[in-house]
């Protein structure tokens, strides 16, 4: 069984930073691609940004250029650093990680960017 564990959300200005975490464990022995959802209230859940086993990249419009999606194989983690970080950001952000054919997902982790 796969367990997410994320972490590093919060309450941040306009203009600020955060990186968040998000650790997998678990029977793994070779993770595909990962990456981050945001969902945010009276929203549907959108894809933030993406990352293949070969480290190729893909982002929203919205949040290229601001974010930066990174992954540690060793220790199973995907980061997204936020940059730049604007209200509209604000959301529950969701990781994943595709493995043996099938994603799983985090629980989730709260983002709030004030004016």
């Amino acid at each position: 069984q796969v367990q997410l564990v994320e972490s590093g959300g919060g309450l941040v200005q306009t203009g600020g930073s955060l990186r968040l975490s998000c650790a997998a464990s678990g029977s793994i022995f070779r993770i595909d691609g990962m990456g981050w959802y945001r969902q945010a209230p009276g929203k549907q859940r959108e894809a933030v940004a993406g990352i293949t086993i070969g480290g190729s990249t893909n982002y929203a419009d919205s949040v290229k250029g601001r974010f930066t999606i990174s992954r540690d194989n060793a220790k199973n983690t995907v980061y997204l650093q936020m940059n730049s970080l604007k209200p509209e950001d604000t959301a529950v952000y969701y990781c994943y990680i595709d493995f043996v054919g099938r994603r799983s997902w985090g629980q989730g982790t709260q983002v709030t960017v004030s004016s």
